[in-house]
């Protein structure tokens, strides 16, 4: 999807430098194929998650061990494939803290 120079501009005027470095990290561990910042794709989008997990511990787990039946209306079923070992640990800590940071 292309969009104008403007509109592009106008986005990264709004978006943090760890943010984008979040962004990024997430698209290279291959995240942003079943989520979103702000709708849902296969799982739930990660405002949702913010608002409804407040246990870091919990998502962090979940992330690396995978979950199913947490977001079962939201998903139809299709579980959280496990992560760890294939995105480092230290990685799996980050996305986790940015998707909390989106409260």
């Amino acid at each position: 999807m292309k969009y104008p120079v403007q509109t592009l501009i106008l986005a990264c005027a709004f978006v943090t430098a760890p943010a984008i470095a979040d962004l990024k990290l997430a698209t290279n561990s291959g995240c942003l194929g079943c989520h979103n910042v702000d709708k849902k794709v296969l799982g739930p989008a990660w405002k949702n998650v913010a608002a409804e997990v407040s246990d870091r511990a919990r998502l962090i787990d979940s992330v690396k061990n995978g979950s199913t039946g947490k977001w079962t209306a939201v998903t139809g079923g299709i579980p959280m494939p496990a992560n760890s070992p294939r995105v480092p640990d230290a990685d799996i800590e980050k996305l986790v803290d940015f998707i909390l940071s989106l409260k």
